[in-house]
Formats: C-alpha cells, structure tokens, sequence
C-alpha cells in the first residue's frame, strides 16, 4: 500500500496533476506518511531505507521545485533521527508520523501567515498583477479582500500550462475583481500595475527567484515601470545547496505542452524548447513575504544561515 502511494504520487506530481510548491511538498509528505505508516519493517534501519528509496523516487519528479526535496529532507531527518536512537519500530513510525503531521500543518499556517503579512502591503486602489498559480499569493490577495480593501487583479494566463486561468478562476469567486491577459499583454498592462505579486518555485542564496517561466520578463517590466515586485513564499522554498555555490536546476518539459503531436512530427525539422521556470535577479525584486517577515534580496543569504546553519539539511 505504501510503495503504491509512492509511485502514484510520483506520477501526480511528475504529470502536474498536483502542482504549486507547497501542494507538491504536502503530497509528497503525505505520501511519505503513509508508507510509513502501512509498511512493514523489520528494524528501525529498514525502515530508515525504505524512507531513503521513497523519499529518492519522489525527488526526481520535479527538479527544479525546492520545496520537494526539501520536505523529503524534512521527513528523513525524523527518520533519522529514529533510527539512532536504536529503539522499536512502533515508537519510530509514531515519531516519524508525526514529523509529517507537524510539516503539513505548519505549511499551511505558513500561507496563512504570509496572507496575513501581504495583505499589509496592499492599499485601496492599487491594481495587482500576478503570474501563474501560487496558494502564498492567493492568500495574499484574499486576506486583503477580507480586510475590505478595494483593488483590482491582473493575472496573465501563464502559457504553456495556463495556471494563470487556475488563479482567476478561484479569485473570482471569491468575488475579487480579476481581469485575465495573455503573458505577450504584460506591458501593455503594466503601464497602470502599482505591484506585482508572485510565488516561488526555489529562492537563492542570493536573493534571486526561480519561478514559473515568464516571471522573470513580468518582473523586467515591473522595473521598468518602477512597479512594486513582491515574493510571497514559505521559507521552506529557500535552496540552502545555493549558499555553497549550486545551482538550480531548470525542468525542461515536453515539447507537446507547447505544440500539438500532430505539428510537431509535420514539422520535424523545428526543435521545441519548454522549460518550465526562469530566474528573476534580486535587483528586480522589493521584498519576498515569507512566514517568518519580510525581507529584502539581500537578507536571503542571512535567513538561510539562520534556519539551516551554513550547510545542514533543510528543516532539520
């Protein structure tokens, strides 16, 4: 049962059924959870690697989305930490479980808390745009509707996927005024945009954002129009393996999210590019809202040696 809800959620995420940073760190910790919980081991070890192949399966889904591997590290050093204390299986998968009972809830207090702390940021009258679907943003934007705050949204559709549809759709019913564009509309739009608001897949040591693609090219109009460039992210986004010099790695998607089969085997000589994210330099963005404040570009690098020391596993 557990391998099952490894290998299903693999495919969930890797598909882009689930999608969103934290729905993807959710998932995967739930689906860490029940393998833990259904499986048998026959020590606190076994059950330590069992974790490791899972928690390794689950990884490769999507590359470039640190809120992943992060989450899995998260659940591993429970595990860990179980498996050196040398004690009984039952007491190990208690402990562990709850690790993932406790990541889960404080990921979703994490966006409450970063609604909270945006929705600060927004007056009546400003005009917002967004790009793509991020569950921080959203509650951004609906923690100031419920504040009665009166604005206006403009949400590109966020091509290939389309995201961008997700989050005017749900903004909409939540009675915002939400206008939705084409990403090739953003500069025709920005010319009235007061802020912009976006997630983030990955946050670099330095400040830099790698987000949906297109968001660096929202955010380059943004500068030009001297219009407000906010992060909303949980911190569990930061990419610690930056502080030492890695990189994030880009996903590169099928070319069939971009041009239909039938085109692309009429029109074989024609290579079809489809990564999946870009990088947004810090000197483009103001401020990124995360649960623990706002910080500027800059503070990143001290943020990330506060909660992971100078090179410990994330949320350790």
């Amino acid at each position: 049962m557990g391998t099952s809800s490894i290998e299903s959620t693999y495919l969930q995420i890797r598909s882009m059924e689930v999608r969103g940073a934290g729905r993807i760190a959710r998932a995967a910790v739930s689906a860490l959870r029940d393998y833990c919980d259904k499986g048998k081991f026959s020590s606190t070890r076994d059950l330590y690697r069992g974790l490791s192949a899972a928690g390794e399966r689950l990884k490769s889904a999507r590359p470039t989305a640190v809120s992943l591997p992060n989450a899995v590290n998260y659940v591993l050093a429970a595990a860990g930490r179980s498996e050196a204390k040398g004690g009984q299986v039952r007491e190990a998968t208690k402990e562990i479980v709850a690790a993932c009972d406790g990541f889960i809830s404080e990921s979703l207090k994490a966006t409450k808390v970063i609604g909270e702390y945006g929705a600060k940021r927004i007056a009546d009258g400003d005009v917002i745009m967004t790009h793509c679907n991020s569950e921080a943003v959203t509650a951004v934007i609906a923690a100031a509707h419920g504040a009665r705050k009166r604005f206006e949204v403009i949400a590109t559709e966020t091509r290939p996927r389309f995201q961008g549809r997700i989050t005017a759709a749900a903004l909409a019913k939540l009675g915002v005024d939400v206008t939705l564009i084409p990403d090739t509309a953003v500069r025709v739009h920005m010319r009235r945009v007061d802020m912009v608001i976006v997630g983030a897949d990955a946050i670099t040591a330095n400040g830099a954002v790698v987000n949906k693609i297109g968001t660096s090219q929202v955010a380059l109009a943004a500068h030009e129009r001297k219009a407000r460039f906010y992060v909303a992210a949980e911190t569990y986004k930061l990419s610690p393996a930056t502080m030492l010099g890695e990189l994030v790695e880009i996903e590169q998607r099928s070319p069939y999210e971009v041009v239909p089969k039938a085109w692309a085997k009429s029109n074989s000589k024609v290579k079809v590019a489809n990564p999946a994210f870009d990088v947004t330099p810090p000197e483009y963005i103001d401020l990124l809202i995360t649960e623990r404040g706002l910080y500027p570009p800059q503070g990143m690098v001290f943020l990330m040696k506060e909660l992971y020391g100078e090179a410990r596993a994330p949320l350790a």
